[in-house]
């Protein structure tokens, strides 16, 4: 095939920033599945190809290093980016996935279940007493940071602080869009948390085995030691990986249900359908729009050379609304079965807070269709803006008990 060259209101920057990115996406499907964009950038956004690519090994995530000490210089920051398990390669990457996998996996996002339940209602109660729920910041973000919070074990005293810092360093996720006082921020948190939990971890040194990651990294320590360093900025992404997959999926859940008050009443009529929807809300409006790759050689795809070097995007959002895979792409629908949506990425580096991620969300939207009469809007909705995730600052809605 031959890629056209991509006009400027279709460069990745541009879809990055629009509140609705759908139809750029359906212009660049229109195109190929493979289009150029800026500075040398290929953009993809046919399922197969995403799919295909997702699972290539000629693709790294890891940014050049030039890359990412232009845009965070020397700092801490950059450090951090060096030793977490998104840019690392085998056989840093597997030990360290396996290590998180534990704690973000199926089997303890089960053990979980009763524990996220009674977190939810003790989030929603109040917000049904008053009459306006914020979906954002009194449900979609205090969920997941609490359990990462149990997880992890930091005392309910400790949150604020580390919540305070934790968000700092978030900005270390969108390199694209950093300013000089999000740089300080992000060299000033890291510092503050290494100390923080390194003095957590060895006050957990005699609880080898204990419920925390801190009692499993003394536990695993003792065949596969993991750096302290290494577990540290692991445990902070860990944050990342929690919280901000599930901040996505049930704000623009939400937010898709409200466009759509058919689907809402098809979901209180049938709330056995939970599941399927949490999955087609990620098909949907996918918290996650796109990942980056680097090519490490040459790739040919498509008919098209790849150079070594060359940045790729793969558009998860765009290819989750590709009509030769999902039927009547462009509707939600709540029942949707199958379902083989990429709302959390593929291959080596596949979201790690898939399980819970999905459980949390299950759980919320569960008592969203069963207990919770929305009204309306309580003000303005606040889309997030940000290079690769998608959800929302601020979605208020005015809410009584069903």
């Amino acid at each position: 095939m031959r890629a056209e060259t991509a006009r400027p209101h279709l460069s990745a920057a541009f879809l990055a920033t629009q509140d609705d990115p759908y139809p750029a996406y359906a212009r660049l499907r229109e195109r190929g599945p493979l289009s150029r964009a800026e500075l040398g950038q290929w953009l993809v956004t046919g399922h197969s190809l995403v799919t295909t690519l997702l699972r290539d090994n000629r693709l790294e995530s890891r940014m050049p290093p030039e890359y990412t000490r232009i845009t965070l210089g020397d700092g801490p920051g950059a450090d951090f980016l060096d030793r977490i398990v998104l840019t690392r390669t085998p056989p840093d990457h597997t030990r360290l996935r396996r290590f998180i996998g534990r704690a973000l996996g199926t089997p303890v996002a089960r053990r979980l279940t009763g524990h996220i339940g009674a977190a939810a209602d003790a989030l929603l109660d109040p917000a049904l007493e008053r009459g306006t729920l914020d979906v954002v910041t009194d449900l979609a973000v205090p969920l997941p940071v609490g359990v990462v919070c149990d997880l992890i074990g930091i005392p309910t005293s400790d949150r604020p602080e580390v919540l305070t810092r934790v968000i700092s360093l978030a900005k270390v996720f969108d390199a694209a869009n950093l300013t000089p006082s999000d740089l300080h921020d992000i060299n000033a948190a890291l510092p503050w948390l290494h100390d923080y939990l390194g003095e957590l971890l060895s006050a957990r040194r005699d609880e080898p085995g204990g419920p925390t990651l801190a009692g499993m990294y003394w536990e695993e320590s003792a065949t596969d030691r993991l750096a302290v360093a290494d577990f540290v900025d692991n445990m902070l992404f860990l944050f990342h990986a929690g919280f901000e997959t599930t901040m996505g999926l049930v704000s623009n859940g939400v937010a898709a249900l409200l466009a759509h008050p058919d689907q809402l009443r098809r979901l209180r009529a049938d709330p056995g359908l939970v599941p399927v929807a949490v999955e087609e809300f990620l098909r949907y409006d996918a918290p996650i729009q796109n990942v980056i790759r680097v090519a490490r050689e040459h790739v040919e795809v498509e008919g098209v050379k790849i150079r070594a070097g060359r940045t790729v995007l793969l558009l998860l959002g765009a290819a989750n609304r590709d009509a030769s895979v999902f039927a009547d792409a462009e509707r939600l629908d709540v029942g949707r079965d199958p379902n083989p949506h990429l709302g959390f990425g593929g291959g080596l580096h596949h979201c790690l807070g898939t399980a819970m991620a999905r459980l949390m969300s299950v759980i919320v939207f569960e008592r969203i269709v069963r207990s919770v009469e929305i009204l309306g809007p309580a003000g303005p909705a606040v889309r997030r803006r940000h290079a690769s995730l998608r959800s929302y600052d601020q979605l208020p809605l005015l809410v009584r008990p069903r």
